[in-house]
């Protein structure tokens, strides 16, 4: 952010579960978690899409277990919460229709075997499942190490949801949206909250003042702390006037349409490729959870306050083609030897990835709304703060 002392706002989104978008991914998470449950090498890229009474599964899986997709999909849209046909949408009476083939050969012997053992350079070993660049970010302005517009944006968006599900507002309907405007200062630190903005899908008998007095006692004020709001804080609650229509009723959803709500609110640069449904030999989504794992413990092990770092891997090849790391100039020691010191800490070979995180596993459902970084709610292997006295030894060697 600016070092200078005017003061510059910046604006972060979050959406909750019961957006069409988010419904989405949870629905293509869900399906990867019931596959790696059973069969942990299983090669997964589904993708989803939902319109009134529809829900579309497509793409690609390999495995040795039976998936009941349409199973998922109603479990998954239930638990969410749509479950009451009134709402224009729910999983007893949604369509499901799937199109899955497995996996392209072509693909399948990259990944299965990289170009390095191909050649005889390295043992067995995995090639990356896709070309790309990722991007992970982590700064000190927030204890999880996340721009705090996102991370309130994201608390803004779970209280939501949470005070629907515990029945504290029991008007609220599934859909909703959450924004958060900061007011960074002097040094470029985060100061207050400038603007809050809440867009809640909600029964058609409550009038507008009850809801956003709801809204701001129970969401807003429960979710951000107190001494960032001030009497200058603007709250706007459903701006529109009205939203009874939500969900895939009112727009079409599409899984990893949410890519900038899943990382850092745009704070930090972003790659392209979605997360939600891909396995983790994707390195779209193995890669993100790897860079944010470097430059989280960078930030924590006091070698910078900010710091960015983009990974780009070629499809069928292991080791990344390149590592560049950013501080904004604040760091201890220069980027360029920074990035050395990355390589030298962590292995950043797709293999080498999902053993040291675990990401075998069925962890992702979990991770399908209000972002898959600085969660502290969950117990994330790429959010563990385990190598902060080997990147310190590793920088004082330099």
């Amino acid at each position: 952010m600016s070092d200078n002392a005017v003061p510059v706002l910046f604006t972060s989104e979050s959406v909750t579960e019961g957006h069409p978008d988010k419904l989405c991914d949870a629905i293509a998470d869900a399906i990867l978690d019931d596959v790696l449950g059973h069969d942990s090498d299983a090669r997964c890229a589904v993708e989803i899409a939902t319109t009134t009474g529809l829900v579309l599964v497509l793409g690609e899986v390999t495995t040795t277990h039976y998936v009941d997709v349409q199973e998922v999909v109603r479990r998954t849209v239930r638990e969410i919460g749509y479950n009451d046909s009134r709402l224009g949408f729910d999983w007893e009476t949604c369509g499901t229709m799937t199109a899955i083939k497995e996996q392209s050969p072509d693909i399948a012997q990259g990944v299965d075997l990289a170009l390095e053992s191909r050649e005889g350079r390295e043992p067995e070993e995995l090639g990356a499942g896709d070309q790309g660049m990722m991007f992970g970010y982590a700064t000190d302005e927030t204890d999880e190490l996340m721009p705090m517009p996102i991370m309130l944006a994201h608390r803004v968006a779970q209280r939501l949801a949470e005070v629907r599900h515990r029945g504290i507002v029991p008007f609220l309907r599934p859909d909703g949206k959450s924004q958060v405007t900061i007011e960074y200062g002097a040094g470029g630190r985060p100061g207050r909250v400038h603007t809050v903005l809440v867009s809640t899908q909600h029964d058609p008998d409550v009038e507008l003042p009850d809801l956003a007095a709801a809204v701001r006692e129970h969401v807003v004020e429960a979710a951000i702390p107190e001494e960032l709001l001030d009497e200058g804080t603007r709250h706007l609650v459903n701006p529109t006037g009205r939203f009874v229509i939500g969900g895939p009723m009112g727009d079409s959803g599409l899984s990893g349409r949410k890519i900038i709500v899943d990382t850092y609110g745009g704070m930090a640069r972003h790659g392209g490729g979605s997360f939600s449904g891909k396995d983790p030999t994707k390195v779209d989504r193995s890669g993100a959870y790897m860079a944010r794992y470097v430059a989280k413990n960078v930030v924590a092990a006091g070698l910078a306050t900010r710091c960015e770092i983009q990974l780009a891997y070629a499809i069928g090849v292991a080791h990344p083609l390149s590592v560049n790391i950013q501080t904004y100039g604040t760091g201890t020691v220069a980027d360029s030897r920074l990035a050395e010191v990355v390589q030298e800490v962590f292995d950043l070979r797709p293999g080498a990835i999902i053993r040291d995180l675990d990401l075998q596993r069925p962890i992702y459902r979990q991770v399908a709304a209000y972002g898959h970084f600085g969660r502290a709610d969950l117990d994330l292997p790429w959010e563990r703060l385990d190598r902060v006295d080997e990147l310190t030894a590793a920088a004082r060697r330099s």
